[in-house]
């Protein structure tokens, strides 16, 4: 028997849909990511691009433990000497509601050409609208 090896013609993309309300940031980043990569399929192939694609709504409305939302730090640098600037999770979330979530996700996914070819399949709002209507959704429920 010959080992199934995935490729662009015979992957099937499916459209998930997750409620972040409510739901903690890394339990949803972890699941978001498993799905992006593929690894929920029977043929996932590491080095393909076989993962679906995930629209995230109410990402304002994410929970974090404890005292994360003042303590914890979300970096950025300008490339300049003495460019480096810091913002607290509170202060993001009220900038860019959608951040967090994005940059939680990126950091699970592969780096390089892969892991950029998968984070443009995830499509990340702070409301509950979206723009994806047209796609057949599934809704995806969380383990956690």
């Amino acid at each position: 028997m010959k080992t199934f090896m995935a490729n662009e013609n015979n992957i099937e993309r499916v459209w998930f849909v997750v409620d972040a309300a409510g739901k903690r940031l890394g339990r949803l980043s972890t699941e978001v990511a498993t799905v992006l990569r593929g690894k929920h399929k029977p043929t996932f192939t590491p080095h393909v691009d076989c993962g679906d694609y995930v629209i995230v709504v109410n990402a304002d409305k994410i929970e974090l433990t404890g005292d994360k939302w003042n303590k914890k730090k979300y970096y950025t640098h300008s490339n300049y000497p003495g460019g480096l600037k810091e913002k607290t999770a509170k202060v993001l979330m009220q900038e860019k509601p959608t951040r967090m979530v994005e940059l939680a996700v990126k950091g699970m996914l592969p780096k390089g050409k892969l892991g950029n070819q998968m984070y443009k399949k995830l499509f990340v709002y702070a409301g509950s609208e979206h723009k994806h209507m047209a796609q057949k959704l599934v809704v995806m429920e969380l383990k956690g």
